[in-house]
């Protein structure tokens, strides 16, 4: 299984970050990587700095015959292509994409860690991966993601919100081709 987090904290040049995510969903279709299913859109308070605006963040299942390193280089291509850019770590930002797992493999290079090393940390990713993937175990630290959430800091806000990221997918995306 192939998971991504979508992550949103300011309108980019698509619109709010349901928007955004949209687009994301397109511009992954036209480079191979199908979208298979997603959870809800969750608003979530930002970590680690609370000034910031609150986030829209999903996780999201995709299919894809390319290498989780060329998958990365998609990824920030798109992050690229919807005008991010940080003034520093985790500064707020149009679009974030993290690739989460990629089937069980366990890959440690300079910029490529998976599975994501702070996932297991993070109220923005488990709240919506225990949505769409309740049984989920972490493939390294061999615990249910039930066993995961209580240790979640409570400062960690999580809110799910009546979107699905299905609900954002477009079958016509292979008009973008043209």
């Amino acid at each position: 299984m192939i998971l991504i987090a979508l992550s949103a904290n300011l309108p980019s040049r698509y619109g709010e970050p349901p928007e955004t995510f949209k687009h994301v969903l397109k511009a992954l279709e036209v480079r191979d990587i199908y979208f298979v299913r997603g959870s809800s859109l969750w608003l979530t308070s930002p970590v680690p700095y609370p000034d910031q605006p609150w986030y829209h963040n999903g996780v999201m299942e995709v299919h894809t015959d390319l290498p989780a390193r060329d998958l990365l280089d998609v990824l920030k291509d798109i992050e690229k292509q919807t005008g991010r850019e940080s003034a520093f770590r985790n500064a707020s930002r149009v679009l974030d994409l993290d690739i989460l797992t990629y089937h069980d493999e366990h890959i440690e290079e300079d910029d490529l860690i998976v599975p994501h090393p702070r996932m297991h940390e993070r109220a923005f990713v488990l709240e919506p991966l225990r949505e769409m993937v309740p049984h989920w175990q972490h493939p390294v630290l061999g615990q249910h993601i039930d066993d995961l959430m209580p240790t979640i800091p409570e400062d960690q806000k999580a809110k799910k919100l009546d979107i699905k990221i299905a609900d954002l997918y477009e079958t016509d995306a292979h008009a973008l081709k043209a």
